[in-house]
């Protein structure tokens, strides 16, 4: 009965402060700038935006762990891989939401090529869990993602994503979605330095959310990093450590109302 009730107690939580299978944001480096990632061009892009794999010419994998508003119930753990090949880069992504009474799953590969130094296409496709226990069950759907990444200067990256563009159905009961997500954003970097992130995010059944993140490089050795978003007001920071081909982040969000979620990512870059 105990385990019961706390299940009734999460399962309500949970849909009351995000969609049944939602893309969740992941990897350290972007939610310490209140995930805006669109832009970027690393291994986190086999997630964030899949033409940003285009740009990765280096064997790279890495790990995260958020502890959504300190509650182990609400824990999100994800790896990524990037594989670049002669005509492209391939990316492998998992992420596990949730406990063992309830749990969202995202299995994602996906392809990116870049057609010049400027200009990268990418695509994916997921296959998304949803585990329910106590004889509930489990249900999945596959969904495809695109997005689009340019840099029209050294200075300036603008990134386009789409996730579910074609409005897959999770359940034809209470005609119920997946979320159908458009983002747009920017990178500029102001000097070797500073870099600034814009990003504005629209969930097709929910108000648009506007983003900016900040990420400032003293030394080459360390990243801090600052951000707000709306819908509702979170706060980000978040602190990058650089040991050779190992990148170490820190970061958490603050909401005012629900608390802190703190976060932990590793990302290891292959010399070849």
């Amino acid at each position: 009965m105990k385990n019961a009730l706390f299940f009734i107690f999460i399962f309500i939580f949970v849909n009351s402060t995000h969609s049944s299978n939602d893309n969740y944001a992941i990897g350290a480096r972007s939610t310490g700038m209140s995930n805006t990632s669109v832009a970027f061009n690393d291994a986190w892009s086999a997630h964030h935006n899949q033409a940003g794999l285009g740009f990765v010419k280096k064997y790279s994998c890495g790990v995260y762990y958020e502890n959504k508003f300190l509650l182990n119930e609400l824990s999100l753990k994800a790896v990524v891989v990037a594989i670049p090949i002669k005509f492209g880069t391939f990316g492998l992504e998992f992420n596990n939401y949730g406990y063992s009474l309830y749990n969202e799953n995202k299995y994602g590969l996906s392809f990116a090529k870049a057609f010049s130094d400027k200009f990268s296409v990418g695509i994916a496709m997921d296959y998304l869990n949803t585990r329910i226990a106590e004889g509930y069950g489990s249900k999945g759907a596959a969904v495809a993602e695109i997005g689009l990444q340019s840099k029209p200067t050294k200075q300036l990256s603008i990134g386009v994503h789409i996730f579910n563009p074609t409005r897959t159905k999770f359940v034809d009961y209470n005609n119920e979605h997946i979320p159908t997500i458009f983002r747009l954003g920017g990178n500029y970097f102001f000097s070797e330095k500073v870099l600034l992130a814009l990003e504005t995010e629209k969930d097709m059944s929910q108000k648009a959310i506007f983003k900016i993140g900040i990420e400032y490089k003293p030394v080459k050795e360390l990243y801090l990093r600052t951000g707000i978003s709306t819908g509702p007001i979170i706060n980000s920071l978040g602190i990058g450590f650089n040991i050779k081909n190992l990148k170490i982040d820190l970061s958490s969000n603050y909401n005012q109302v629900l608390g802190f979620s703190p976060q932990f990512g590793l990302t290891y870059i292959f010399s070849k």
